[in-house]
This record gives structure tokens, C-alpha cells and sequence, in this order.
């Protein structure tokens, strides 16, 4: 391109700390220092013939805030630095990052691999909604990379993994999906949500693709949806920013300026969020009426080790647990006891959001995972006496009262 959007004036190196506050775009001429909320539809274009150039991506400018908006454009340049990609393309959900990542990517007769323990909606997206056009999904184990490597096909062109997983927080070892990805002449995607930029960075362990809910940590208040997409320069600018301009999964400015303003205190809140999660859980795993805890920062964690060596020895803020009555009841009492555990609760929020500053906790049978049939609950581990916790910022000591008034009384 001739002529391109300018970028921050920044000294090569800069942490990620300092990223999180000061990449995006110059200071508008009158110096502001929160950045600017573009709230426009369309720009003006100083003459037809420039118009016409820059329709045609002979040059680069804000044309129309369907593709192009400096809001955006700042929460895009901002979270890409923080996930060490070249570029980044924001979406109007998470869920519409995925629906990008597969028009983008692949056509019918394609396939993908997933984990059969990722998020509700991703599976059905995957496996039903994406079906219909011929793009046909395998869904493995998580944990098991031998699968994984089974699963390929020949005309196998993504493979998709969330790490850690909702709400089981099983972890996937990226580096080796990464290098069965690349002997396969596959792209592998892995959705950071649970973790974000500020704890794992699987760019770093050869992923070529990262998703995230903008929903969730990175915004971090639960204010805003938003979405993203973080990779190389070519795959935004081949495949990914022409559908945008036709399908239009556009992230609106405001909830792209309520991202970006999220990610400057995202590396304060997940540590001192993991750092609750953990005393949760280990208070947790204490408790008779639990039967068992999923949480990566406990050595108790199968991918323990695994998940400390790529989440910057963190466990991050969700974890799920079971509580008691499977074993004596049947699901039929195991989802008695897991609502009344939750029904008891005054501090928490019943919610099926997460990445709050305010603790969530919901029943994933019946919420996150409620649309899937039985047969795949069972194969993702999710059972109707588990219950996920997503610790926000709230005092711990108040949040084990809060939970035990309904674990002592089931």
C-alpha cells in the first residue's frame, strides 16, 4: 500500500505491562491522553479519486466503521502486541471470532479437529451449524495427542483447542498440536479466553491462530460483548478482512473502547484473580460434601505441571467442582444438590458469564452446555453435579461463607 495508518511512536522491547496502556494510534491533534471514542458510521474522504483508492486497499484509511474504525483499530494493534501476533481483527462476540476463523479459513469438504471439551456454543457451531455446509468435525480428547493425531485426514485444515477448557479446565500441551498441525499443512487455533495474554501466549508454543471472547477477561467487567481474532498480517488482511466487509461480525467502537480501557489493568486483575481462584480450590478439595476439583494450580490437576509451564505458573480464576450425590443418587440428585449449593449463595452471581471482577458461579449441565445432548456432556466430563466458579475480586473469606452455607447443608 502506498500510504498506510500511522502507528504509536514506541521504543522496540516494551513488556507487556506497558503495551496493555500505551500501544493503539497517535494522539488526535488535540493531545488527549485516554484515547479517543470514535462513534461514526462513515469518514470522509477528501476526493473522489482518494475514495476510490482507498475502496480499492490501494491505501489504507478509515472508510466505513463496518471494517475500519480508529477505536477498533486501537484495540485491535493493542491486543495483538499483548498476544506477540502481527495483527488482529475484532469481532462483534466470540462466537463470531470462530464463525470469522471458519469462513475465513476453510470451505466445504474441509476438516477440523476438536476437543470435545470446549465451550457448548463452539461445539455446536462446529459440528452442527458448520455441517451443513460440508465442513465436517472430529472431536477428540483434550489431553490425548496420540487422538489428535489419529483424527487427521487428508483434507484436514484446522485444528481448534481451548486451553484451559470450560468448565472442566482441562489443558492441551499447545507446543505438540502445534508441531502435529504443522505436519498436517493445518492451521491450529487456540482460544486464550480462559487465560488472555497477561498468563499464556500460545503464539509462543507454535499456535498460528488465537480466539478470544473480548466478553470475558479482557474487557473484565462484564460490560461489553466483543470478540477477537489474533495472527499474522496475510491471514487478516487474505482472508479474514474480506468476509468482515461482507458479512459484517463488526465490533461496534464503544464496546471496542470498553476492551480496550479493560486491557490496560487485565495483568493486575488475572493474577490477583488467579491468586483467589487458588485458595478457593484448595479450600475447596477440603471441603466432605466435594467430591473432586478441577483447577490447574492444584498439583491434584492432571496437566498441572503442563499448565504451569505455559500459564506463567499461574492456574487462572475458574475452576469447577462436584459436589456429592452421584455416587448414592444418580444425576437426579446430583443436580438437586448442585442447585441448592448454588441457590444458597448471596454473594455470587448466578450467571453463566465469566471474567468478572464479581465471582460467577453457574451449573454448566444446564447453562453453558444445556444445548448439547446427553452423550456429549458425558464425553466432555460434564456431569449434573458439577458446578463452575469463575473467583472474581471479591474477599475470599466471604466467598468460602458464601459457599458454605449450602455445602454444609446438602
Amino acid at each position: 500500500m502506498a500510504k498506510k495508518i500511522p502507528r504509536v511512536d514506541l521504543p522496540d522491547g516494551l513488556r507487556l505491562d506497558t503495551l496493555a496502556v500505551r500501544e493503539g494510534l497517535p494522539r488526535t491533534p488535540w493531545g488527549e491522553n485516554s484515547e479517543a471514542l470514535f462513534l461514526t458510521s462513515s469518514f470522509v474522504q477528501p476526493d473522489a479519486a482518494t475514495a476510490a483508492a482507498r475502496f480499492a486497499n490501494e491505501e489504507e484509511a478509515f472508510i466505513y466503521s463496518r471494517f475500519t474504525n480508529p477505536t477498533v483499530t486501537m484495540m485491535e494493534r493493542r491486543l495483538a502486541a499483548m498476544e506477540g501476533t502481527e495483527a488482529c481483527i475484532a469481532t462483534s462476540s466470540g462466537m463470531s471470532a470462530i464463525l470469522l476463523l471458519v469462513m475465513g479459513l476453510l470451505k466445504a469438504g474441509d476438516h477440523i479437529i476438536c476437543s470435545h471439551s470446549v465451550f457448548g456454543s463452539t461445539i455446536m457451531l462446529l459440528g452442527r451449524e458448520f455441517a451443513k455446509f460440508g465442513v465436517e468435525t472430529t472431536f477428540v480428547s483434550q489431553t490425548d495427542v496420540a487422538e489428535w493425531r489419529r483424527a487427521l485426514k487428508p483434507n484436514t485444515r484446522l485444528l481448534f483447542a481451548e486451553s484451559p477448557t470450560n468448565p472442566l479446565t482441562e489443558v492441551c500441551d499447545i507446543r505438540a498440536l502445534a508441531e502435529i498441525a504443522k505436519a498436517a499443512g493445518a492451521w491450529l487455533a487456540v482460544d486464550n479466553c480462559f487465560c488472555s495474554p497477561a498468563l499464556q501466549k500460545p503464539v509462543e508454543y507454535g499456535a498460528d491462530i488465537i480466539i478470544h471472547s473480548g466478553t470475558k477477561y479482557l474487557d473484565g467487567q462484564g460490560r461489553v460483548i466483543a470478540g477477537a481474532i489474533c495472527c499474522s498480517e496475510q491471514l487478516v488482511n487474505e482472508k479474514f478482512m474480506p468476509v468482515m466487509r461482507s458479512a459484517g461480525m463488526s465490533l461496534s467502537p464503544f464496546n471496542a473502547w470498553v476492551v480496550l480501557k479493560g486491557l490496560e489493568t487485565l495483568s493486575i486483575r488475572m493474577r490477583a484473580q488467579s491468586e483467589n481462584a487458588l485458595k478457593m480450590a484448595t479450600w475447596l478439595e477440603m471441603q466432605p460434601s466435594v467430591d473432586r476439583v478441577y483447577y490447574p494450580g492444584l498439583p491434584s490437576h492432571p496437566q498441572h505441571e503442563l499448565a504451569m509451564a505455559q500459564q506463567s505458573g499461574c492456574g487462572g480464576a475458574v475452576l469447577s467442582f462436584i459436589v456429592n450425590g452421584q455416587a448414592s443418587g444418580g444425576p437426579t440428585l446430583a443436580r438437586k444438590n448442585a442447585f441448592h449449593v448454588i441457590d444458597s449463595t448471596r454473594i455470587c452471581s448466578i450467571t453463566a458469564n465469566l471474567g468478572d471482577t464479581k465471582t460467577t458461579i453457574t451449573h454448566p449441565a444446564s447453562t453453558s452446555h444445556g444445548r448439547l445432548t446427553e452423550e456429549q456432556r458425558q464425553a466432555a466430563g460434564i456431569t449434573q453435579g458439577m458446578i463452575r466458579l469463575a473467583v472474581g475480586l471479591d474477599d475470599v473469606e466471604d466467598l468460602k461463607a458464601d459457599l458454605a452455607r449450602g455445602l454444609t447443608s446438602i
